[in-house]
């Protein structure tokens, strides 16, 4: 994800103009922001949701599985939102059929997954030791998927670096890492390719590098300012590399699979038409964000833009090389091509303003771009603070994709919105516009001529959101963490992403609103079910409270489930203030 930056100020803009190339076939000065296309997808098109090790598996200790990084950092004192930790998320370790049975009541052609590296080779080194158990579970979970024929795609590296490795090396800082992804990735090949056609190599290492190396924000932590961003990319930009050819010396032709990577971007817009220096500042925001390692991987090098920019302010420090490194000839030629497609994560977008920020003020990878990102508070912002619902941005940067890189095959590997709600609410209304919206805009792409082959829904279930804890959810299904057995309920987004999933795409207005309808009908029951089990813990938790006020009173703080219905909850937290208040006087 990204950080985010809440602007008060409206901001219109109607057109877009983008000095770096244009396709013939789509209209950047149109305004047709508002516009919705009926229509459905080509013929295979492949419908998912997704998920990932650290955010839903818990066990994050069980079966010789070793420590993370991200193990590691949320055991550390105010890293997460209240101090959650992935220990047991989902338990989706002990849950595989289960899941399986929500995918099948999707639909689902495919699901996203990924591979936890500590699970199966507990220190990150192959000689060190493999873990037979770690192993087996991801046998067993892609097997389950195919025996419901269910696509697996999976992820090698969403974040969870073996601690081992940080510790000893210093992580994505240290150039070895490439050659231990490499064993870890090789070993994946020969347990798992003669049935997962699909691998990515990395999830959004944007977030890897800046938020993890950069702010400290994520795993490891690390605030190496100016730096650290660079570093982490280029050795990961390497590491995918070498795993593609990999791959395609040894595997490719016995296994007949696909590696790609997925990267993040979120689109930037320009705040003023008539300024060239809006326009300029706009295009470098995605060249700085997709372009950062999208470029090397299709055309050998770094973004022009980045090694402008960044090499100026490095020279304006009076350092004698830029601080972003730069790739040998060789290296340029290995790097270059190796991609069979792009995932692509988007959420949402920004307005982009030139704004200039002196060298002598201290550099980060934020002050080398010399940008403003701003936001209309005209779009809706039901859950984390970052992410504005814009569907039109998410058109434009799939035509930006398509004419940047030579139009490769793209799957959606991340789109999908969250809420953060104090009570428990089923009917998130709010998520089904945001799927019709920014799959309509897809689908519009598509006819536009860009390559999309997929898309997957983010995310199957509520889960560990990294630095937010349990805070923010992004589930098509609604997971009860404080049951020890984490119940899934189904939201109304999953009736109506069934239906586009059902009819692949959107065949008509009235058939269209009727599913909201019906969608809206289903959630209201499972609202009601779900408030009467949610109401009986509550109650449980209440005369705990009543029985030993001491040591219930710190119970009710960690353990009451928040009802579905709001005036329980202030009901609930009236009952708990007379109990504060009666303790103090």
């Amino acid at each position: 994800m990204m950080l985010s930056h809440r602007v008060g100020r409206v901001c219109h803009v109607l057109v877009l103009v983008l000095c770096l190339s244009s396709a013939e076939d789509f209209d950047w000065s149109a305004n047709n922001h508002d516009s919705f296309y009926y229509g459905t997808f080509p013929n295979g098109f492949s419908w998912g949701a997704g998920g990932s090790a650290y955010q839903t598996e818990g066990a994050w200790d069980k079966d010789g599985k070793g420590l993370s990084i991200w193990d590691v950092f949320t055991h550390k004192k105010g890293k997460t939102f209240l101090n959650d930790t992935g220990d047991s998320s989902c338990d989706g370790y002990y849950k595989i059929k289960d899941d399986i049975l929500l995918m099948k009541e999707l639909n689902l052609n495919h699901y996203r997954f990924s591979i936890s590296w500590p699970r199966i080779m507990p220190t990150g080194i192959k000689s060190d030791h493999v873990n037979e158990k770690g192993l087996k579970y991801y046998d067993v979970l892609i097997d389950e998927l195919l025996e419901n024929s269910i696509t697996p795609i999976v992820t090698l590296y969403h974040w969870d670096l073996p601690q081992v490795l940080q510790e000893k090396y210093g992580g994505w800082q240290n150039i070895s890492m490439i050659n231990y992804f490499n064993d870890f990735a090789n070993l994946c090949f020969e347990r798992y390719g003669d049935r997962v056609k699909y691998w990515i190599t990395f999830n959004n290492p944007w977030s890897v590098a800046v938020e993890g190396y950069e702010t400290g924000e994520h795993a490891p932590g690390l605030k190496l300012r100016g730096t650290g961003a660079y570093r982490a990319a280029h050795h990961i930009i390497k590491a995918h590399a070498k795993v593609w050819h990999t791959y395609d010396s040894q595997w490719r032709s016995k296994q007949k699979g696909m590696v790609g990577i997925s990267l993040y971007g979120d689109w930037g817009e320009p705040v003023d038409i008539t300024n060239q220096k809006d326009i300029e500042a706009a295009e470098r925001y995605v060249q700085f964000y997709i372009g950062w390692f999208a470029t090397p991987i299709f055309h050998g090098d770094y973004p022009q833009v980045m090694k402008d920019f960044i090499g100026r302010k490095s020279t304006q420090q009076g350092l004698g090389t830029s601080r972003l490194p730069s790739f040998s000839s060789q290296e340029k030629s290995y790097i270059k091509g190796t991609c069979d497609f792009l995932g692509v994560g988007h959420f949402t977008t920004r307005y982009i303003t030139q704004k200039t920020f002196p060298s002598n003020r201290g550099t980060t990878y934020f002050s080398d771009r010399d940008i403003a990102e701003l936001v209309d508070p005209r779009w809706p912002d039901p859950g984390s603070e970052w992410l504005y619902s814009v569907p039109w941005g998410f058109r434009r940067l799939l035509n930006f994709i398509k004419t940047q890189y030579g139009n490769p095959m793209i799957f959606i590997t991340e789109n999908g919105v969250s809420e953060k709600m104090m009570c428990t609410e089923l009917c998130d209304d709010w998520r089904i516009q945001y799927y019709k919206d920014y799959i309509n805009e897809m689908l519009k792409a598509i006819r536009d001529g860009v390559n999309v082959k997929g898309y997957t829904a983010w995310s199957l279930l509520d889960k560990f959101e990294w630095d937010e804890g349990y805070s923010e959810r992004f589930g098509l299904y609604y997971v009860d963490f404080k049951n020890k057995n984490k119940p899934r309920y189904p939201k109304a987004s999953v009736q109506f992403y069934k239906r586009v999933i059902n009819s692949n795409g959107f065949p008509n207005q009235r058939e269209v609103e009727n599913w909201k309808r019906k969608a809206t009908e289903t959630c209201s029951t499972s609202n009601q079910l779900l408030a009467a089990e949610e109401q009986r813990n509550t109650a449980a938790n209440i005369l705990r409270l009543i029985h030993d006020p001491l040591t219930s009173h710190m119970e009710m703080v960690t353990e009451v489930v928040v009802p579905t219905v709001c005036t329980l909850c202030i009901l609930i937290s009236a009952v708990f203030l007379m109990f504060l208040l009666r303790k103090r006087n």
